[in-house]
């Protein structure tokens, strides 16, 4: 045991001797692998090695050791004319049109696809277009499960709901809805100015869709008939 311990304390000190000695070898200035990092320009103060001897960085011109000519420096600490021509700058966008759209008192242009606040359309004579399939709600079952919808059928065999519920806090407005309608009942409107104060004003019902219908159906039907050659 005592002839043990001088030599576990040779072996740990020799491990840390050959890394270093290999990393000298690596990084040496005759090493090859540190040759990779050299540059065909002249050496200085970088990986590739110690500056030469006598080295100095340039030091930066005076004003007035400047390449310009007398009369352009006269002129910049003089005259001014950086200053000139900034407010230059400055009247010549004055006078131009603007380009801001002052909001909300003017709008851009919307896309015949966009989706927003949800609405349930009806056909030309009155009739809800809604024949409760309940696809709508069978598709967003997966991302949001934001639609509930009861029906019952009527006398002359045809079903229509009773009930058409849409959560707005759960909706992601995929469009996954509109898209699953056959007779194009459920869309999403262009209006996207429908902020509430209180939660519950979110939870539109049946009676809240179809007003939304009734008041953005010309909308609906030139953006149905815009997107209808892709389709």
């Amino acid at each position: 045991m005592a002839s043990a311990k001088p030599f576990t304390m040779l072996v740990v000190r020799s491990r840390p001797t050959a890394r270093l000695s290999n990393t000298a070898r690596i990084f040496s200035p005759t090493s090859s692998s540190l040759a990779a990092f050299s540059t065909t320009g002249p050496r200085g103060a970088t990986p590739s090695g110690p500056p030469p001897a006598g080295f100095r960085l340039p030091k930066p011109e005076r004003w007035d050791q400047s390449k310009e000519s007398t009369l352009d420096k006269a002129g910049k600490y003089f005259l001014l004319t950086e200053m000139a021509r900034g407010m230059y700058v400055v009247l010549e966008n004055y006078f131009r049109p603007p380009y801001t759209i002052y909001y909300p008192f003017e709008k851009g242009p919307i896309s015949p696809r966009f989706r927003g606040e949800h609405a349930l359309r009806r056909y030309p004579t009155g009739e809800e277009r809604c024949i409760a399939c309940k696809l709508c709600e069978a598709i967003q079952d997966l991302p949001a499960q934001a639609i509930t919808i009861e029906a019952e059928e009527r006398q002359d065999g045809s079903r229509r709901t009773t009930r058409y519920d849409i959560d707005m806090t759960k909706c992601i407005y995929c469009g996954f809805c509109q898209e699953s309608c056959p007779v194009d009942a459920i869309v999403e409107s262009p209006n996207a100015e429908y902020a509430t104060e209180t939660r519950e004003e979110l939870l539109y019902n049946k009676e809240k869709l179809l007003a939304n219908g009734d008041k953005w159906e010309p909308e609906l039907a030139a953006a149905a008939r815009a997107d209808a050659p892709y389709r």
